[in-house]
């Protein structure tokens, strides 16, 4: 089978390339056929690197180094980016038996959606937040630090200045949707839940659609080593960007009341207040090799007390993975991950409750059965790469329908391995 993976960026800025680039990996690996389609020219992480995969660069600029009004513009409706990734499509010596949208925001734009159902092979996106409904994409009043409580497109969502930037921000952004809701229009769209909350959430946002709801865990690229011993970690220990939404000074206050260190690998606008508090230590972005090394030497328990509904942060699992207890939020996805009061606490994200999970941690005789019980839960049940591709498969399977078999007959035999003349090529 060959799949086509969408993606804004070839190396992992976020959560949704990281996911795109594990997914081109793995599935290589099991023995498909992959081009991965970058939007933006930049660095290459090494997982690109299989023989059986192809890299596609289209040469479009991330709309965040843009001037304001082109990146309104193009954010709204880019037609260089649909443009280009015809041509991409047109060139490519096989036609896709299947193509994986993981990230659209930022440089593509929903133009690119009238391009994808033009191929005629089925367009599966996965939903790694909420842009498919909500114009912000987390579904939060930045202005009110809570969940928002608007339909997508209401007159209340479109009054409402909940935008993180600014109120222009938020019409381009309301505009974008709208555009998003004509370009795909009445066409069949395949979307991939990564937690079984946002399925339940999302479907009551996205009735204008006719979707097709699947049910994928993200991937976690680890390997199974003996476990840590967070009884010795003097640190509850946060990693991602720091934000009131993501609770990062909820953190630095629950550590401070149970005598930890709150350590956070990453940085965001909050960095600045939490490096004034007591009892904190910033490392700022760490590579991923450096972030688990820390994990397992200094961490008590890692923190995601997400005040948004974040579909499912990948450090939660990963801390799992090592065993080490997760306290995360009950609105977080990855709470479905984590037995609360075994492999760590599910708790409300507010001060009391999440100073409550650290104090108990404190204690080292239940922080190390605790870190026993996580490394348990995760490894009877393992999100590896591996994992993932098998499960994409059986998706892909289920939904390519027949007539693409007959189509990759009359473009040839698939390549064995890579193709020279297209691996690595930029559209632009």
């Amino acid at each position: 089978m060959h799949v086509v993976i969408l993606a804004e960026f070839a190396v992992p800025s976020g959560g949704a390339e990281k996911v795109a680039l594990e997914s081109a990996h793995g599935l290589a690996a099991a023995g498909h056929e992959v081009t991965y389609i970058q939007a933006v020219d930049g660095a290459v992480d090494p997982l690109l690197d299989h023989p059986r995969l192809r890299r596609v660069c289209l040469g479009l600029h991330d709309a965040w180094t843009r001037p304001a009004l082109a990146a309104a513009l193009s954010g709204i409706w880019n037609r260089t980016a649909a443009e280009r990734l015809a041509r991409a499509l047109a060139g490519l010596p096989r036609a896709p038996d299947c193509i994986h949208l993981h990230q659209w925001t930022r440089s593509l734009s929903p133009s690119i959606f009238p391009v994808l159902f033009g191929t005629g092979a089925p367009v599966v996106l996965t939903l790694h937040d909420y842009f498919l409904a909500c114009p912000n994409g987390v579904h939060y009043r930045f202005d009110r630090d809570e969940p928002c409580g608007h339909a997508p497109l209401s007159a209340g969502c479109v009054a409402a200045p909940c935008d993180s930037r600014s109120r222009a921000h938020k019409l381009v952004r309301v505009a974008r949707t709208a555009a998003l809701r004509w370009a795909i229009g009445p066409r069949r769209l395949h979307v991939v839940h990564i937690c079984d909350e946002s399925r339940v959430r999302m479907g009551s946002m996205l009735g204008g659609y006719a979707l097709e709801h699947h049910r994928v865990d993200n991937p976690v690229r680890v390997t199974r080593e003996p476990p840590a011993s967070p009884a010795a970690g003097d640190a509850l220990v946060y990693v991602g960007r720091m934000t009131r939404e993501k609770g990062a000074d909820l953190v630095a206050e629950a550590a401070h009341g149970a005598g930890l260190r709150a350590l956070f690998i990453g940085s965001g606008p909050l960095e600045a207040e939490l490096r004034g508090r007591p009892g904190v230590e910033v490392l700022g972005w760490q590579t991923p090799e450096a972030a688990r090394a820390v994990l397992r030497q200094r961490a008590r328990a890692l923190a995601a007390p997400s005040r948004w509904f974040e579909t499912g942060p990948l450090t939660v699992y990963e801390a799992l993975a090592a065993g080490i207890p997760a306290i995360v939020s009950e609105r977080s996805g990855a709470s479905e991950k984590v037995r609360h009061g075994a492999g760590g606490f599910v708790v409300a994200p507010d001060p009391d409750a999440l100073a409550a999970a650290v104090a108990a941690l404190a204690d080292e005789t239940r922080a190390a059965a605790m870190g026993t019980a996580a490394y348990a839960d995760f490894w009877a049940r393992p999100m590896t790469m591996a994992a993932h591709a098998r499960d994409l498969s059986l998706l892909y399977d289920s939904i390519v329908p027949n007539r693409s078999c007959a189509a990759q007959q009359s473009r040839g035999p698939a390549p064995v391995g890579a193709v020279p003349d297209t691996r690595d090529l930029n559209i632009a």
